[in-house]
């Protein structure tokens, strides 16, 4: 029997779907009956991405929730073939293209009505949920866990309605309320704006160093050029204690920072010429691979892992203001996290101190660590031992 290509890409697409996503249901009616099983600590470790679904020890229960994983498996595959069948053939290729890339590929938006649902047991799922959770996270639940990346035609729209269904222009939503145990503490003190009005905003524990930056200016004239509002921030790229290229001066609102990404449009890590021999140093750099993308947006600045392993974040603004210490963030692959907010970083200036604004102040500034984390939980105790990092120091004019 002859198939049609729209056929065949559902076939296709179904082979793509994320690993472990036909036992979730039972696995949360074994959580629901069994507080403190495997399956409750698992779920709880989801909140900010997390790994793999538990079963029970017992032979009998891992029987039953072997047949009833093999029905939830059986009954979303149903509903999945019957909502890609009702797509188009080009539709069908650009959904594939996304899922085969992981997101590297530049693909367009499904647009499907926005009021259409599916019932999947007891549950109805909109469609950006239901895709989302076949190909990216079989643990996804709500649509509130969910943020849209600023690149898709829905970003920013209320009620519309036809609404994009590409699970790769939707992110995770790391949680703050709930996050994975803290990596580091460090104290609020070094908050306070610099006495020297011509020093250079740099990282903590590094210092900065005085390279060209993007259009032939320096370093601090980047940084400190009055009135200048052509770039929101600069972003520089460490290995260990030594800055690796010049300052990157960035004005569009979304930037893509990466080692290897197909169609990238941003800044490259891997077209800079670093002198570091170590190989942690060089095995991390190959881990980076599409990086992150960061994004100034309405409430603030977004960062979104793009990559297969986890990120980590440090900002004053991640915080309770009355803290006197900040934690380091781990941020897995495919989640978002606000990484700052002008409002609170305004309001943790000293109050009616008109020097804030002519001088560089630490307050603007996030500290992102690739694939190795640091703290009191790590051998590296500072950010400045860690493989590869960046700094993103934001322009407070």
């Amino acid at each position: 029997m002859f198939r049609t290509k729209r056929s065949l890409l559902v076939r296709r697409l179904w082979r793509c779907r994320a690993p472990g996503g036909g036992g979730e249901e039972e696995e949360e009616a074994t959580a629901a009956t069994e507080p403190g099983s495997a399956a409750t600590n698992e779920a709880r470790a989801h909140v900010c991405g997390g790994g793999g679904g538990g079963r029970g020890c017992c032979p009998g229960k891992a029987g039953r929730g072997t047949r009833a994983a093999a029905g939830a498996e059986a009954e979303l595959k149903a509903l999945t073939h019957a909502v890609l069948k009702r797509l188009k053939e080009r539709q069908l290729e650009g959904l594939l293209h996304a899922v085969e890339s992981r997101g590297a590929a530049r693909t367009p938006c499904l647009l499907l009505p926005a009021k259409a649902d599916s019932r999947l047991g007891q549950h109805w799922y909109p469609l950006p949920l239901l895709l989302c959770k076949v190909f990216r996270w079989p643990d996804l639940r709500h649509c509130s866990e969910l943020k849209r990346l600023c690149g898709c035609e829905s970003y920013g729209k209320a009620h519309p309605e036809l609404l994009c269904c590409n699970p790769h222009h939707l992110s995770r939503l790391c949680e703050l309320e709930s996050p994975p145990p803290p990596y580091s503490r460090y104290p609020m003190d070094f908050l306070k704006p610099t006495d020297c009005p011509d020093s250079v905003p740099s990282s903590t524990e590094t210092g900065g160093t005085n390279c060209l930056a993007p259009g032939g200016l320096s370093d601090s004239q980047v940084l400190q050029e009055p009135g200048d509002r052509s770039h929101w921030c600069v972003v520089a790229y460490w290995e260990e204690k030594t800055r690796v290229g010049r300052l990157y001066s960035v004005q569009e609102p979304s930037l893509d920072i990466f080692y290897d990404l197909p169609q990238g449009n941003g800044f490259c890590l891997g077209q800079l010429n670093s002198d570091n021999k170590s190989q942690l140093v060089q095995k991390v750099r190959s881990k980076i691979g599409y990086g992150i993308q960061l994004t100034k947006e309405v409430d603030g600045v977004w960062v979104y892992n793009r990559s297969s392993y986890p990120i980590f974040i440090k900002s004053a603004t991640l915080d309770n203001p009355d803290s006197r210490t900040l934690l380091v963030h781990k941020v897995f692959p495919g989640f978002s996290i606000k990484a700052f907010d002008y409002e609170k970083a305004y309001s943790l200036q000293r109050p009616n101190d008109h020097e804030f604004m002519q001088q560089p102040w630490t307050g603007f500034t996030v500290q992102i660590s690739f694939v190795k984390g640091w703290g009191q939980c790590y051998t590296r105790q500072f950010i400045s031992s860690c493989p590869c990092w960046l700094e993103v120091i934001f322009n407070n004019r």
